[in-house]
């Protein structure tokens, strides 16, 4: 049963209701929306929990970065941290690891390209990018890439898809300081696809939606070794907006910084400040601020890190103003060769933006209710290292409380939207994770990994739209100099969903997701591309209503300069 928590934060009307009520873990199932005009008084806990991270599936092309290498560029390394759930989002082409340009033969290595390819659903790339010759004090680059797909898996254009994004970026020394700057405009299209069978087909136009998003940054930092104090600072300002009435304004500025009390002895200190305006039907105004001092001791064979993580948000419509302190405690030990073992506590409160939650589940419904994550305590601990033989490994166990810990459901009576719906009470999720991975220097590389979830939710029956395992297993060779092959292996188990409008219970397919990627190089700047994505044929539903295209494939050349 859904559990409506008191609590000392109010929403006098559930005329937030279709807006935000319903998004709510309360005392009783969710019912369809009451009659215009209706208000009924309750306290509503706002709360929210993180996300559960995993790794993404997302199908992009990236810059294709040198096949030589040097070791520390080869070096594999582990780190399990928050990302957001993106598992399977209905792009063209996987993100496997990148193949060159150019041969990794050739003398003098190109640094701009364009691309073009084409391939099933009318699908169609075009991708280029460009960067300034290498000079001492400034380097400049631009990059743009279409992807789009006319057709998609379900009444064709309604399902089809396209992406634009454009990025110009440079940085400039001057003396012992790195100036730097950034411009990028994403453009994405895509339709509510997730409609039950009908006889007749809805107009694309009335399903479909745009989000814009346009971001700027700079920053500087220092790059003089001999000054006692090393820091940084980046701000920047990010621009959403969708095709109806939302849109966010989130400034974010970062500063880092580092001094060296003795040869074993730092002390650290970062701090970050929030300021996001959300709009849509109703104005909301979300602001963080945090500052995280700690101190840190590093020998050969152990390393400390003790701290505490302050932070403060404050959230108009909610009427939040409130701060908490987190401990900050990470132990590293090393009793022989490169094997590590760790353990450590910290918690946070983690925003959560219109931006983020539509990275999760691009099909929201509008005015979905926004609220921070607040991570009471991460207790983990596991091993990490070298193991010889080109192999690596790392486990880890977590066990961390949550407060409003969020899902994704559909929305009711519209179920080709989702809303966030929040666990008013603790929850506690355990995660066991790990990660094997091979090497031979440059001809192969393998990375296996695992992750387990178990949630003890408080007021949710069940964890909507969250996996319970994930598998992901990617791999990479280069053949003759000339034949580059990178294939990908996902797997998703456990997703459970529900229609509340029929109150029926879906336990999703278990996923599977294979791709292949070739490329060949045809001479010094040309090389032919081809992938095959969702090799299994499956047009499985990451969320429910909304399955994937199946077998798919892109082909084309590229050209490099």
């Amino acid at each position: 049963m859904l559990v409506l928590k008191k609590h000392p934060i109010y929403i006098t009307a559930l005329a937030l209701s279709m807006a935000t009520g319903p998004l709510l873990a309360q005392n009783q199932q969710p019912r369809p929306p009451k009659k215009e005009g209706e208000i009924e008084n309750q306290e509503i806990t706002v709360e929210k929990s993180r996300k559960i991270d995993l790794p993404p599936a997302i199908r992009l092309f990236n810059k294709i970065p040198s096949l030589k290498q040097s070791e520390e560029q080869r070096k594999i390394t582990y780190e399990f941290q928050d990302r957001p759930l993106t598992v399977a989002d209905q792009k063209t082409t996987p993100n496997v690891l990148p193949p060159s340009v150019t041969q990794p033969d050739q003398q003098v290595p190109f640094n701009n390209y364009v691309k073009v390819g084409a391939g099933n659903y009318s699908s169609f790339l075009g991708e280029a990018f460009v960067a300034s010759p290498n000079t001492a004090n400034l380097g400049w680059e631009g990059s743009f890439r279409h992807l789009s797909s006319n057709l998609g898996p379900k009444d064709g254009r309604n399902s089809g898809q396209s992406e634009n994004r454009f990025r110009l970026a440079g940085n400039y020394a001057l003396n012992a300081l790195k100036f730097s700057a950034e411009l990028g405009y994403n453009r994405d299209v895509y339709g509510f696809y997730g409609y039950r069978p009908r006889t007749e087909a809805p107009p694309r136009d009335s399903i479909r939606q745009r989000l814009n998003t346009l971001h700027f940054k700079l920053g500087f930092e220092n790059t003089d070794n001999e000054t006692a104090v090393d820091y940084s600072l980046k701000t920047g300002v990010t621009v959403l907006r969708d095709l109806y009435s939302a849109s966010e304004v989130d400034w974010g500025t970062n500063f880092n910084a580092s001094m060296s009390i003795s040869d074993q002895v730092y002390a650290l200190l970062t701090a970050d400040a929030y300021v996001t305006q959300r709009t849509d039907q109703l104005v909301d105004n979300r602001n963080l601020f945090r500052v995280t001092p700690t101190f840190k001791y590093a020998s050969p064979l152990f390393t400390a890190t003790v701290g505490v993580n302050a932070v403060n948000e404050t959230d108009k419509r909610l009427g939040i103003n409130r701060t908490q302190a987190f401990p900050v405690v990470s132990l590293d030990a090393v009793p022989t060769g490169n094997i590590h073992f760790f353990a450590g506590i910290d918690g946070d409160i983690m925003r959560n933006t219109l931006r983020s939650l539509l990275t999760e589940n691009r099909w929201l419904s509008p005015n979905v209710l926004l609220a921070n994550t607040i991570k009471s305590a991460d207790f983990y601990g596991g091993s990490k290292g070298e193991i010889g033989g080109g192999f690596s490994y790392e486990g880890k166990v977590s066990y961390a409380t949550y407060r409003n810990y969020h899902t994704f459901t559909n929305s009711w009576p519209d179920t080709t939207r989702f809303f966030v719906l929040y666990d008013g009470g603790t929850a506690r999720v355990l995660t066991i994770s790990g990660q094997l991975a091979y090497s031979l220097k440059d001809k192969f590389r393998s990375t296996l990994k695992g992750e387990f979830f178990r949630y003890g939710l408080d007021r949710l029956e069940i964890a909507y739209h969250r996996p319970r395992t994930t598998a992901t297993w990617t791999n990479s060779f280069i053949l003759n100099k000339k034949l580059f092959i990178t294939a990908d292996l996902y797997m998703y188990e456990g997703i459970q969903a529900k229609n509340f409008v029929t109150n029926t219970r879906y336990k999703l397919p278990v996923i599977w997701d294979a791709n292949l990627k070739i490329d060949y190089f045809l001479g010094k700047q040309f090389a032919a591309f081809v992938s095959l994505n969702n090799i299994v044929g499956q047009n499985y539903q990451r969320y429910l209503y909304y399955p994937v295209q199946g077998l798919n494939f892109l082909g084309g050349i590229s050209y490099s300069f």
